[in-house]
Parts: structure tokens; C-alpha cells; sequence
């Protein structure tokens, strides 16, 4: 099942079709009165960890609703308000490679301890949806910073918990979606170099882990003006997706809705002011944000 978020934060189901995309609202199935505001949406968080039991309502309301084009709706951000967004570093053993150059030419210098595998916090305040903008801030263009894109695999968590078994943490997920872990190229703390708002657009939906297993096997693919930027599978994640879930449930506790970016493939490079970031992973869906 595909779940976005659109309008007015109302619950949709999607169905990809070569025809074009289609989505129906199904938000008068859930059992709680609709909340809008994302700061205040509890429904969300609760429908996350209670999917597997709400599944069965919203597929009947999706099979009874009436289909529109998602073209004729503004699709938001397919998460609301995150206790927090866990992110992967050096989870790619080219983009591992590629970090010495881009860190002499950046940093004047090479960090090694930033080329080790590990996870960090990025502001949940930085998420927008797709078709949203990326906005580079003032201060960093004017020290002259690269900000970089990064595409990446995201992770919904769904029943989350602590300290939770490789071998069963794909049943604490709800689904995946695509994200953009924006990064300015500096000396500053990793977590505040990508939490400016605007650095971590998701979307366009939510694919549930029924139709996507694991996540290993998914093509992720990153263009700007026909020119490919980032073209990889997650079948060369260092760590997968169960065992990162495992190890960032060891350090801190996962609450349903959280978010986890499983880590920048190879081919990051800067992002300029009037650049279009076409983002596609395969059985998810395409995302198109800009810059400015």
C-alpha cells in the first residue's frame, strides 16, 4: 500500500498506474478525528504503530473512494512531526571513497573519523514535502560552503521500541520513502549542517513494507537537467537496513513516525540556486524539489 499526505494533511492511498497516478482520500476510516496541524497530529504517530490493525478500514475506503489525479493535489511531506530524524553516515563504500576528495577540496583536510560507519540527528523542523524548495542559506553562500544533495533511502518507523533483535526489526517498520539529506560542506557539527530548514525533503509517499521487504535491491536515482548525479542500489548498503535499524535502537529508542536515512550513495556534489533535483527510487515513486 502507498500512504502520502496531501492537501490539507488529509490521508491518502495511492495507486501507480501508467496512465498516471491516482490517490483517494481514505482519512474518514481512521478512528481518531482529523488533526491538520502537524505539531498537534497524534493521529499520525498512532496510525504509524497501529497500521497492521487500521490496514483492513483503509483499504476499504480506498476501494470505495473516488480516485484523482495526484496532479490535482498539492502532495505534502508523508511524515508529520518526527520525535526525530536518525541518519546513517559512511554506509556506502564509494561515496566513502569519493569523501577524501571532497573533504581535501572542502576542508583542506581529511577527517577519517567521519569516513567510519555511525548514526547522527538531523532537526526534524528541516523536512518539506516534494515540490517544496531548498532554500541555500545566506550565511553559507556567503562564506562560500558547497551544499551538497545526497539521495537516500528513508525508513518509517512504525511500532519503533528499544534495543530491538536484527532478526525482527523489519516488524517495527511501516514503510519507505525517498529523502534528500542536504549537507553543507564545513567545519561545523554534522547535525547542524544538515538541519537548516528546507535540508531534508521526503516524499512523494509512503511504500508499505509489505511491497518492499527489506529494502535491499532498490534503485535510487538522482538527476538534474537530464545529467545524472546518483545511481545506485541499496543492495551495496555496508549496513542494511535491519541491522541499522538494530544498532540506532541500541543507542536510543525508536517512536513510531521517526525517520531514518540510511546513508548517502556515491556521486554527492554541490547544488546550485535554479537547479531542478529530479529524486526516483524504484517501487516508491519520483520526487522533484528546487533550488533557490
Amino acid at each position: 500500500m502507498k500512504l502520502a499526505l496531501f492537501d490539507d494533511n488529509r490521508l491518502g492511498a495511492v495507486v501507480v498506474k501508467p496512465s498516471g497516478d491516482t490517490i483517494v482520500d481514505v482519512t474518514e476510516a481512521l478512528p481518531w478525528p482529523h488533526d491538520p496541524d502537524p505539531l498537534t497530529a497524534g493521529w499520525w504517530r498512532a496510525l504509524c504503530r497501529d497500521f497492521a490493525a487500521l490496514r483492513p478500514a483503509l483499504e476499504t475506503a480506498a476501494a470505495a473512494g473516488t480516485p484523482r489525479s495526484t496532479d490535482d493535489v498539492r502532495l505534502r511531506a508523508p511524515v508529520l512531526a518526527p520525535s526525530k530524524i536518525v541518519a546513517a553516515a559512511s554506509n556506502y563504500r564509494e561515496h566513502v571513497d569519493e569523501m577524501h576528495e571532497v573533504q581535501e577540496r572542502t576542508l583542506g583536510r581529511v577527517e577519517r573519523w567521519m569516513m567510519e560507519f555511525d548514526v547522527f540527528l538531523k532537526a526534524p523542523s528541516s523536512i518539506v514535502g516534494p515540490g517544496a524548495d531548498i532554500v541555500l542559506p545566506a550565511d553559507v553562500v556567503a562564506a562560500g560552503h558547497e551544499v551538497h544533495h545526497e539521495s537516500e533511502l528513508v525508513v518509517v518507523i512504525g511500532s519503533g521500541g528499544r534495543e530491538i533483535p536484527e532478526e525482527s526489526a523489519m516488524d517495527h517498520v511501516l514503510g519507505f520513502t525517498a529523502g534528500l539529506d542536504i549537507t553543507v560542506r564545513s567545519p561545523a557539527d554534522r547535525s547542524r549542517r544538515k538541519s537548516y530548514d528546507s535540508f531534508s525533503p521526503v516524499g512523494p509517499w509512503i511504500t508499505t513494507r509489505d511491497e518492499i521487504g527489506d529494502g535491499s535491491g532498490l534503485d535510487i536515482l538522482l538527476t538534474t537537467g537530464g545529467e545524472t548525479r546518483q545511481s545506485v542500489n541499496t543492495g551495496t548498503l555496508i549496513t542494511p537496513v535491519p541491522r541499522l535499524i538494530a544498532y540506532a535502537s541500541s543507542v536510543m529508542t525508536l517512536y513510531p513516525g521517526d525517520l531514518l536515512f540510511t546513508g548517502a550513495p556515491p556521486g554527492v556534489g554541490p547544488i546550485f540556486k535554479g537547479e531542478e533535483l529530479e529524486m526516483s527510487i524504484s517501487r516508491i515513486g519520483t520526487m522533484n524539489v528546487s533550488v533557490v
